[in-house]
């Protein structure tokens, strides 16, 4: 059960690794840590879910619009199940909004009855049609000329940073080694039922008897160096644009476009965090490193966004940024077991992979076990609790007692956000503690919010720093203000 960023790789063979940990990645890990076996998670970054994972709409769906009758249907609608309740025991936010699927002409509108249907189709019956009163009177600053709405209740928004942040934590204290900054170059071995993959990365040789593939935009690459060519993964790009909270008065529910062949199109949506999001584009890229915004980006979704809401655009626009989702040729998850060489692929994972992961671990498990691999009995993992970074329920500098016991929590570093040293010192010293500025951020929302780091960025710098040892004395300042700097005297 370890963590490396850094060094030669183990001298051990592992009975599987999981190449890739986002979401997907790390729940699969998390669900193979269930059986006694020596598991390695290998990721290239220096963080867990550091690319596709750390930039979606944060949605966690029901499946309703999937293609029915498809993989990705069963797995997103079995996933929402066991993430809604794993999210409920570990404190991963989660805000059950529901969504309006809104139509905003008369081709939309009759698009509506198909849409409901096919929410049936796809096990999802919850589905309701309302008519532009009732839809203006539950979102009244809807901008004017919608016809209707797909009433969708079970949809939420979900906290992607900590959900993927659980699963790994889980992983690496049930037994898991967490390879960080780890790429696979190249991958040998496996001629016979007993040669091992050997893995050959930026921090040498890694050993494995069986391979996972979940390596989301890099899965058709990896997939190559097995000498396999099912599929290609085509960098869709998502642009989006975060408001400021002052907009959350605007939004009572997800907004819904009727979606589109490329897509769920653009959406306005609130965050747990209390921002309010509009997007995302759907621009589909050869690099799979495009994730800059671009001018051409941002007007379209101002065009959409002055259409949906227009009122939205009046707010401030606290952060815009993109992410790359791995579309490839077909509509369904390319999840594929190759038994002779003791080898699954795990490919084709766009936007409702973070609803779906636990099922996706979950099915790549049985695979695994249909295999021919004795994976013995399951247990149970021991309980988790994340820390809360979501609006839904109090923060620490919300709680009395919390400060009460350890003034840490009351010393505020991050304003914008409301992070407290203490939360900083914690996510530090975590299981799996942040190696940059931008990990923090996802683990506390520190530099997360208006001034975007701006007024806390040195310090939060400072807190990061190997060299500041002492810097969470428990001392304070006059009058409870928190100092600029790091504390280096009793």
């Amino acid at each position: 059960m370890t963590v490396t960023t850094s060094g030669t790789l183990p001298d051990e063979v592992y009975d599987v690794a999981v190449i890739g940990a986002g979401v997907v990645g790390t729940a699969i890990a998390r669900e193979l840590t269930r059986y006694r076996l020596r598991i390695a998670l290998v990721e290239a970054s220096d963080d867990v879910g550091d690319g596709t994972s750390k930039a979606n709409t944060a949605i966690l769906h029901t499946g309703f619009d999937a293609v029915p009758g498809s993989l990705e249907s069963r797995l997103v609608r079995e996933g929402q199940r066991r993430l809604a309740e794993y999210a409920s025991r570990t404190g991963i936010p989660v805000e059950p909004l529901g969504a309006l699927l809104v139509a905003w002409d008369e081709e939309q509108l009759a698009a509506l009855p198909r849409l409901a249907e096919k929410a049936e189709r796809n096990e999802y019956y919850e589905t309701r049609i309302i008519g532009a009163d009732e839809l203006y009177s539950r979102e009244p600053h809807l901008g004017p000329g919608a016809l209707g709405a797909l009433e969708v209740p079970g949809e939420s928004i979900i906290c992607p940073w900590t959900t993927t942040l659980a699963y790994a934590t889980q992983a690496v204290r049930a037994g898991a080694d967490l390879h960080l900054n780890c790429r696979v170059e190249s991958v040998g071995g496996a001629l016979g039922d007993e040669t091992p993959h050997e893995l050959t990365t930026g921090r040498g040789v890694l050993r494995t008897h069986a391979l996972i593939n979940a390596a989301g935009l890099y899965s058709d690459e990896i997939d190559r160096l097995l000498g396999r060519t099912d599929f290609t993964v085509t960098p869709r790009r998502g642009q989006l644009m975060v408001f400021d909270k002052f907009a959350r008065d605007l939004v009572r529910h997800i907004l819904l476009p009727v979606p589109t062949a490329l897509g769920k199109g653009v959406l306005v949506a609130p965050t747990v965090y209390g921002n309010v999001m509009l997007g995302p584009t759907a621009e589909d890229l050869d690099d799979k490193a495009a994730t800059g915004s671009t001018a051409e980006g941002l007007d379209f979704l101002r065009e959409k966004g002055g259409r949906i809401m227009p009122e939205l655009l009046d707010e401030e626009v606290t952060a815009v940024y993109a992410g790359l989702r791995a579309a490839t040729e077909d509509d369904d998850y390319r999840i594929r077991s190759h038994p002779g060489r003791r080898y699954i692929t795990v490919g084709g994972i766009r936007s409702t992979g973070l609803t779906a992961s636990m099922a996706i671990a979950a099915h790549v498990v049985e695979l695994l076990a249909d295999s021919g691999r004795d994976l013995g009995a399951a247990r149970e993992l021991e309980p988790l609790r994340m820390p809360n970074i979501g609006e839904a329920s109090p923060r620490p500098y919300e709680r009395a007692d919390l400060i009460a016991a350890d003034p840490e929590y009351g010393r505020i570093v991050c304003h914008c956000e409301r992070v407290s040293r203490g939360e900083i010192r914690d996510a530090l010293a975590s299981t799996v503690p942040p190696r940059s500025p931008e990990g923090l951020r996802r683990r506390t929302r520190a530099r997360g919010g208006r001034c975007q780091g701006f007024y806390c960025g040195a310090t939060v710098r400072a807190l990061l720093a190997p060299e500041a040892p002492d810097t969470f004395s428990t001392s304070g300042t006059s009058g409870g203000e928190p100092s600029l700097r790091p504390e280096v005297g009793p």
